[in-house]
């Protein structure tokens, strides 16, 4: 099924406030959900708004909003409430980039969340104001550590992202050979995973989602991403996440934001950071290979192509789902 930007946003709104929230909290859910899909990232498009009522469905949909519960002139704590975690974060980044335009530095830390979605989208969010950030967001335990068949982390997104004078540097990254929500996708589609990236609940390497989500996925770059899963995890109990947070539920959520002008004005950083995206782009690609890009060139890039055709494809399966969460005949 082809939609429309609008008639796929509207879309998410409508299955969103269907299921007990707010216009506010339904637009930004939709907002991020269709960011996924201009970019490319359909797995986490409106696929993963069946994922999102499916739990809904099962827990109750939250019946507090997203609350500070601590807060200094350079940090705040907030409590999710068990909100969606696009909503959670999304709160948490306009905090901390209000606090870093007054100080400088901003800490913010959010828990009782979960599926935070990608976090380049909150990254984009602070560097359109000319901020640095790192982003972090722990998840349940779907991952087996490097050498290991048991899940003891998230798949565990870190995310750094820097201003420029065009589109910005971001580095975005889940920890795990393959994400949470691709695997929940290919059972939905009846698809076999890649051979390496799960074991089966016996501890043998699978290639069935079924089976991958009732054992584990494998580490992003075997003990060197099994490494960095655990700085996550670590940050997110900083957040104040529990160290193994239960199936979509509790996780933690921690970005710090920087502005530049602490060390130099914010136009020669950002002058800088030009000047290096444009030198790696000018590096000679491999004999045969494309050009080379920067991160979040690819992502910048398909959403502006997805934005010109005005067009979002969804599989038939997925939108006759949301057409009957929305309350559609």
């Amino acid at each position: 099924m082809q939609l429309s930007i609008s008639q796929a946003r509207g879309l998410a709104v409508q299955v969103m406030q269907a299921n007990s929230h707010s216009a506010d909290y339904a637009g930004l859910i939709a907002d991020h959900l269709i960011d996924c899909e201009l970019r490319g990232l359909q797995y986490g498009g409106l696929p993963r708004l069946v994922s999102i009522v499916e739990r809904l469905q099962r827990t109750g949909a939250p019946t507090k909003p997203v609350e500070t519960t601590h807060e200094t002139p350079v940090s705040a704590r907030l409590n999710g409430h068990d909100n969606l975690g696009y909503v959670v974060a999304y709160k948490a980044t306009e905090i901390a980039i209000q606090k870093c335009r007054e100080t400088g530095l901003a800490m913010v830390g959010a828990d009782d969340t979960w599926y935070t979605g990608m976090l380049s989208y909150f990254a984009e969010m602070a560097a359109a104001e000319g901020m640095v950030t790192m982003i972090a967001s722990n998840a349940s335990p779907w991952v087996a550590p490097h050498g290991a068949v048991d899940g003891r982390f998230g798949t565990n997104p870190i995310c750094f992202g820097f201003p420029t004078n065009g589109d910005p540097v971001i580095w975005d990254i889940g920890t795990s050979s393959i994400m949470h929500a691709e695997v929940v996708l290919a059972k939905r589609m009846g698809e076999a995973l890649p051979e390496g990236v799960a074991f089966s609940a016996d501890g043998q390497p699978t290639t069935d989602p079924d089976a991958a989500l009732g054992g584990a996925f494998t580490p992003w770059g075997g003990h060197k991403g099994s490494g960095l899963a655990h700085v996550v995890q670590l940050l997110g109990m900083m957040a104040g996440s529990p160290a193994q947070p239960p199936d979509l539920a509790e996780f933690g959520f921690l970005i710090i934001a920087m502005r530049p002008d602490l060390m130099m004005p914010e136009a020669e950083y950002r002058d800088r950071a030009t000047e290096y995206a444009d030198a790696v782009r000018a590096a000679r690609p491999v004999s045969g290979g494309d050009p080379v890009r920067m991160p979040f060139d690819r992502s910048a890039e398909v959403r502006r192509q997805a934005r010109a055709r005005d067009t979002v494809d969804v599989p038939d399966v997925v939108y006759e789902r949301l057409r009957a969460m929305a309350g559609s005949s």
